[in-house]
């Protein structure tokens, strides 16, 4: 990705997603048996200064050609992904985000598997089902403009040359 890229859309986040954060992490502290210390711990003090950093730290763009995010404290994580491999954004909203009035979009990738851990998981984005439309509308955009660059590509004119003569080599053959 250039980083000179013109931006078409900032992803703005829900400011509640910091109060997700924590008591999500809470969750998993608190049904792990030695986890239990720690959620108290972080609810103490913690948990509120990691979720307010956590959220500061979300970032989320759409380009031409790309989908941006960036996320993290301690280990940052930072991918892009080209629209053309985009196969779908999934919107979940189960009972506790519907609680928390959030929602979440997981990018779908080509070649990528159902229970893979390098999904793209966006949770509470202001205006969810928007970017998600003009994210896939973008993506559209960006097939029709690769398919038209293929139809002219003199290489993919000389292998259908090569293949409209391998059928009439064929065709002869076999008669």
């Amino acid at each position: 990705m250039k980083e000179n890229e013109p931006i078409l859309i900032k992803a703005e986040f829900n400011p509640i997603v910091k109060t997700y954060i924590l008591l999500y992490i809470f969750g998993i502290m608190f049904v792990t048996v030695v986890g239990i210390p720690l959620a108290i711990i972080w609810l103490c003090g913690v948990g509120q200064w990691y979720s307010r950093h956590f959220y500061e730290k979300l970032y989320c763009v759409l380009t031409e050609k790309h989908l941006r995010f960036r996320m993290g404290i301690l280990f940052t994580v930072d991918k892009t992904i080209p629209l053309e491999n985009i196969q779908d954004l999934t919107f979940y909203e189960g009972p506790v985000l519907r609680h928390f009035n959030l929602a979440m979009l997981k990018v779908e990738t080509a070649g990528q598997g159902e229970h893979s851990g390098n999904q793209m998981k966006l949770v509470g984005i202001i205006g969810a089902h928007d970017f998600r439309s003009r994210v896939l509308q973008q993506r559209e955009a960006v097939k029709m403009k690769l398919t038209a660059a293929n139809e002219n590509d003199p290489q993919i004119i000389l292998l259908e040359k090569i293949a409209s003569t391998l059928e009439r080599i064929e065709a002869n053959f076999i008669k």
